[in-house]
């Protein structure tokens, strides 16, 4: 992690004279909010098939901080499986008691991959709440899934045989490279935002991402188009063919609470 991003996240939590403690109270007390995006399916069908759950933590005087507030300071002292168990709980609970988006996605970290147990938790969760492995699927970076690719392996295989999927997020930042897509048997790739803000003003960016659709196409994986922040971005993407986009120019996150199933 870049230092400069820790220490400004540091200095955001300034009022807090032990960080670590602090976050693991608000991990303990519940003291962290869910809130989801939905991902917008480009088919005929429209609609949301799918949503990525977002974290907000609750401060009394600053209310909802962002992610860029608190994350970087769980990873820098490893709390991210902590952090991820407590996203899977409660995003299970949620999907247990009725949502009108049948499937969340939740990014997992590069930490958390490596913590043997974690598929055995996450079968627990979903055995207790009656929910199927389906209606749960993990977002994977993809610096994260090559850097850890033999860990990432082994947690694919193991989500897959609960009949959960995967996703590789974030897929084209740098060099495009299907090796970790081959390995993990991924079921969608997110394409990064600094191809899709592109693909009306760039060449390069629509050449990049036909390579990814031809790619999909052999191998069986659905594209989603992130940070989709213009309608003609949008009605671009589907005219490609991509499956699904994503993005503020569709629809903001909001608490995961406002798609529950309304009661009767």
């Amino acid at each position: 992690m870049d230092d400069q991003v820790l220490k400004r996240a540091e200095s955001e939590l300034a009022g807090w004279t032990n960080p670590v403690a602090r976050l693991l109270q608000a991990i303990e007390k519940n003291e962290f909010e869910l809130f989801c995006q939905p991902i917008h399916s480009l088919t005929a069908e429209g609609g949301y098939p799918m949503g990525e759950i977002l974290v907000r933590m609750r401060e009394e005087e600053r209310a909802l901080l962002p992610p860029g507030e608190f994350l970087p300071v769980l990873e820098h002292y490893r709390m991210m499986p902590q952090l991820d168990r407590w996203v899977v709980r409660n995003t299970v609970k949620h999907l247990a008691g009725g949502s009108r988006i049948p499937r969340f996605t939740v990014n997992l970290s590069g930490q958390t991959l490596d913590d043997a147990d974690f598929p055995r938790f996450t079968a627990a969760q979903l055995s207790l709440n009656k929910v199927p492995a389906s209606a749960l699927a993990f977002e994977i970076d993809e610096a994260d899934s090559l850097n850890r690719l033999p860990a990432a392996v082994q947690f694919a295989a193991a989500y897959r045989a609960m009949g959960g999927s995967l996703m590789i997020d974030g897929f084209g930042r740098r060099s495009v490279s299907f090796a970790a897509i081959k390995a993990l048997n991924v079921a969608y790739v997110k394409v990064d935002g600094s191809i899709v803000r592109k693909i009306l003003t760039s060449e390069v960016a629509r050449t990049k991402l036909g390579a990814i659709m031809r790619v999909g196409a052999a191998l069986g994986f659905s594209l989603i188009g992130e940070c989709v922040e213009e309608q003609n971005v949008l009605l671009r993407l589907k005219s490609l063919g991509v499956g699904f986009a994503q993005g503020f120019g569709i629809h903001e996150p909001h608490p995961i609470k406002s798609f529950a199933t309304p009661s009767r």
